[in-house]
């Protein structure tokens, strides 16, 4: 080997670095601008798009490869979501109801494909409100006011069954709903009010008269009982002073007696009188 082929091998060999160096540099660029993976966060879902068509596998959680340029992962949020809205209605009395309902709900998980692919990532502007508020009206129009009130559990869960399965049908699954509050027209609110305190007004003077009337009982019960005592009181008291007169009348005649003895002719006998009822 020459001289001359030897200088262009030490040349290839020191310079081999600085080529290798610019392939990885190139091949570092190319993955981090075209980035060929895609990770899924703790409760939401991929939907793969190959050059925008929605397929049917859907991707769990984790990390996962993708084509650069050809596919496209969309992540979907699938855990439960809280939404609250007001709604206007008329009850069955045409009374007008202002309601407000909290609603928790998720998108069904192996079926978040196909809710982007007919409703997009914006269910809830799209699905979610319309759907309460026309759920609240056709179940509020089938009670009264005041049925919404003194029913409302029933009212409540009529409206969670109902929404469930207007729902279900865009993939969407209710978890819990409830009545935050209704409100009605201020003349509705004070009729209301005038008929509590009527029904109150009416029930203490149930419990009044009721009172009296054990009262009276009471009363009644006390003077037949103080009567008896009199009674019982009165005719020993009498018996007493019957005795206490004879013993003072006996006392006053032997005070009256000098001493000798009354001159009585008959059949032998001495009588004295108020003997017997002194001893």
């Amino acid at each position: 080997m020459s001289e001359l082929d030897i200088d262009k091998v030490k040349s290839m060999i020191k310079n081999e670095p600085k080529w290798l160096l610019v392939v990885i540099g190139v091949l570092v660029f190319i993955v981090l601008f075209f980035r060929p993976w895609v990770q899924i966060g703790a409760g939401e879902r991929g939907v793969l798009l190959n050059f925008g068509a929605v397929q049917k596998m859907v991707l769990d959680e984790g990390l996962h490869f993708r084509i650069p340029v050809m596919q496209q992962v969309i992540p979907i949020d699938v855990k439960v979501q809280k939404a609250i809205t007001a709604a206007a209605a008329s009850s069955a009395d045409l009374q007008e109801v202002s309601s407000e309902v909290a609603l928790n709900y998720h998108i069904i998980p192996d079926q978040s494909n196909t809710v982007y692919q007919i409703i997009g990532k914006d269910f809830k502007d799209r699905i979610i409100d319309p759907a309460i508020q026309e759920v609240v009206k056709a179940v509020t129009a089938l009670y009264t006011a005041e049925e919404l009130i003194t029913k409302r559990p029933m009212v409540s869960e009529a409206m969670r069954e109902t929404l469930s399965e207007r729902l279900l049908k865009y993939h969407i699954a209710v978890d819990a709903f409830s009545i935050v509050g209704f409100s009605f027209s201020k003349i509705f609110m004070e009729a209301i009010e005038s008929k509590q305190t009527a029904e109150q007004l009416a029930l203490k003077a149930k419990r009044d008269l009721e009172r009296v009337k054990i009262e009276a009982e009471q009363k009644i019960t006390i003077a037949s009982a103080e009567a008896e005592a009199l009674k019982k009181q009165r005719d020993i008291i009498s018996k007493d002073l019957i005795e206490l007169r004879k013993v003072e009348a006996n006392l006053k005649a032997i005070e009256k007696w000098n001493g000798i003895m009354p001159q009585v002719t008959g059949n032998g006998s001495v009588p004295f009188i108020g003997v017997g009822d002194l001893q």
